[in-house]
């Protein structure tokens, strides 16, 4: 239980980003109060927290209608982290865990941010969401590992929320040098685990047995 909800906060703090975020958002509300500010990384935060719910309760469902085994996600799941993961270790942005140029150029014409692109795609973006299907399939409907994951996920949506409204501060503090080194430190972790999801996957769908 304990290796389970470690994986789900390295994992969900490297596919959502917190810091990352926080950089992003200050940027798009450098014009906006505090007190409007903190509103909007509230609602922002919690519509993510709903999106990302309904995708760790509904994902077993979601898979068995569309006839997707634990072992096809596994590998794709694992496929989509090492993508990102190489994004990360190199400081390069990424469409699974951040905004394309197109949407932040419409970000910044809007004055909410709140539900786009904060909830999504900055928050409950393609990573975030890849991950929770995938750590929810692996907890194969065992109570205790499904609240290990589900705290993890709370826990990071928590400190994201706290990153947004300290988001100035967190910039000041770490500068660009050290954001990057922070990204690039979990960018190494989640590659290594983005790599045995891959093997999992391979392993149990037998294709190496039937070859």
């Amino acid at each position: 239980m304990i290796e389970t909800a470690t994986v789900a906060l390295a994992m969900f703090f490297a596919t959502i980003g917190p810091i990352d975020i926080a950089a992003v958002f200050a940027a798009l509300t450098s014009e906006v109060s505090s007190k409007q500010r903190n509103a909007m990384a509230l609602r922002g935060t919690l519509i993510a927290w709903v999106i990302l719910s309904v995708f760790f309760l509904m994902g077993e469902a979601l898979l068995r209608s569309l006839g997707i085994s634990l072992a096809a996600l596994r590998t794709s799941g694992g496929i989509l982290l090492l993508l990102i993961a190489i994004d990360m270790v190199f400081a390069r942005s990424s469409g699974a865990t951040s905004t394309t140029e197109d949407e932040t150029l419409e970000a910044a014409t809007r004055k909410d941010i709140a539900i786009f692109p904060l909830s999504t795609p900055l928050i409950a973006g393609p990573g975030a969401i890849g991950s929770t299907l995938l750590l929810s399939a692996n907890t194969e409907g065992d109570y205790y590992l499904q609240l290990a994951v589900y705290g993890a996920l709370v826990l990071i949506l928590l400190f994201t929320y706290i990153c947004l409204i300290t988001a100035s501060h967190i910039q000041k503090l770490l500068g660009v040098t050290g954001m990057s080194v922070i990204s690039r430190v979990f960018g190494v972790l989640l590659s290594a685990l983005a790599v045995q999801f891959i093997f999992d996957g391979i392993q149990q769908s037998a294709i190496l047995t039937k070859l």
